[in-house]
């Protein structure tokens, strides 16, 4: 599975330059429900979400978010092994959970930060 943060959500919804290739949509995609707040206030914050609403909801429903369990924000009281911002230490957290329950997750993000302590956990990059 694919774990996507924030970074690339918003790259496609404001066709940056450094958007994911479109199949990367069509694979099985995770993230925390965090997501669905961070894209709605980017998006907001650009005075965009009114008029960009149908593309946040259809590219936000390719994508099946977890809820921050109790267990999730836990681990992410405890630091990790690259220093984080809150946001993006609960987003790794919930990779670390769902790797417990058995899954094998891969990370697509343009956060540097984030993939860089994401790797250091053995979680692998999804090039994009």
């Amino acid at each position: 599975m694919i774990y996507f943060d924030s970074s690339v959500v918003l790259a496609e919804l404001l066709m940056e330059d450094r958007r994911p290739p479109p199949g990367l949509w069509e694979e099985f995609a995770v993230s925390s429900a965090l997501l669905r707040y961070e894209v709605w206030n980017r998006m907001h914050s650009r005075s965009l979400a009114k008029a960009r609403a149908d593309d946040i909801q259809l590219l936000l429903s390719k994508i099946l978010l977890f809820d921050l369990r109790a267990d999730v924000l836990e681990r992410a009281l405890h630091p990790f092994s690259v220093s984080l911002r809150t946001l993006d230490s609960l987003h790794l957290a919930t990779m670390h959970y769902l790797r417990a329950q058995g899954r094998e997750v891969a990370l697509a993000t343009y956060d540097r930060r984030l993939m860089a302590a994401a790797q250091a956990l053995d979680f692998e990059a999804v090039p994009i």
